[in-house]
């Protein structure tokens, strides 16, 4: 199976909600289209950013056909399709692929947590990568399942041929670097942390799926772009200039940051879905004033 190209910027979307926190569908043409006019190299739709875990079946199979129609055929399009069971995964995989995921990223299942060892996770990963039509990218975010996937899980299942990478959200350099040096050249590791992305690349990361490039698509890729150019001093000065709005829209406020610094920017995909709540008045301030330093950015 020929493997996709994952160097570059991508774009794990949030999921636009109507002002009954219903599936808002024109909104996600909108902000699709405002995305596919961007820089970004791919698209990544129900990840944690899109708030998969709070749709159902339904409304996850109807953001899947409105994003992928959407967006440009030939740029990648990649699918969150991690579930708690590996049967439940091999179906919403099967699903996405139907739908026209070019992959589909993998979060570790995670709520019982005392039993996901490695051996677990390679059974699990090696089963869903077995049944899967499409390339499957692994995905560890430890902040939100509380279970690693550690050093020695993901390289065993780089040599399976249809496990491509994987995305590493907590932003533990270390942990980046042992993922790069314990798998072939062939095996793409992805940051997922907008705060430690340069750090990341100079480690070895091939690319990054980053919550900020939603709102910064054009400073993402510029960051990206000046690391691979060796231009550092420029790279780490603009990683520098990222972390505040990085931290807003990551750490501090999540979603919910994400979706205000969205609408600042005239890309409106409405609030969260409940129990998630908007941010305060004072917190959309201070993400205004984040960002107005950045000139391509036209506040609305």
């Amino acid at each position: 199976m020929t493997r996709m190209d994952l160097r570059g910027v991508f774009a794990p979307i949030p999921t636009p909600f109507d002002r009954s926190e219903q599936l808002d569908e024109p909104k996600l043409r909108s902000a699709c289209a405002r995305w596919a006019a961007s820089p970004l190299t791919g698209l990544v739709v129900l990840g944690s950013t899109g708030e998969a875990v709070l749709l159902d079946e339904d409304e996850s199979d109807r953001v899947v056909a409105v994003a992928r129609t959407a967006w440009p055929a030939g740029r990648p399009f990649i699918v969150g399709a991690g579930r708690e069971s590996t049967a439940a995964t091999i179906h919403a995989v099967r699903r996405a692929a139907g739908l026209g995921a070019d992959a589909v990223l993998v979060r570790t299942p995670g709520f019982y947590k005392a039993q996901m060892n490695t051996d677990a996770f390679v059974r699990h990963y090696t089963a869903v990568a077995d049944a899967s039509s499409v390339p499957v990218l692994l995905y560890n975010f430890t902040a939100v399942t509380g279970v690693n996937l550690l050093p020695a899980a993901v390289s065993t299942l780089s040599a399976h041929p249809n496990i491509i990478g994987v995305k590493e959200s907590g932003g533990d350099v270390a942990q980046i670097t042992e993922f790069v040096k314990g798998t072939p050249e062939s095996f793409k590791v992805l940051a997922g942390s907008s705060t430690t992305f340069y750090s990341a690349l100079g480690v070895g990361a091939t690319g990054g799926i980053l919550a900020l490039s939603c709102v910064l698509p054009d400073a993402c890729v510029r960051l990206f772009e000046l690391t691979r150019a060796g231009k550092h001093t420029e790279a780490g000065a603009l990683q520098h200039r990222l972390l505040g709005v990085a931290k807003l829209v990551g750490s501090m406020h999540g979603i919910a940051g994400l979706k205000a610094a969205l609408k600042l920017v005239g890309c409106d995909v409405g609030g969260p879905r409940s129990p998630l709540a908007p941010v305060s008045d004072a917190t959309v301030a201070v993400l205004r004033e984040a960002l107005v330093s950045f000139e391509e950015v036209a506040l609305v």
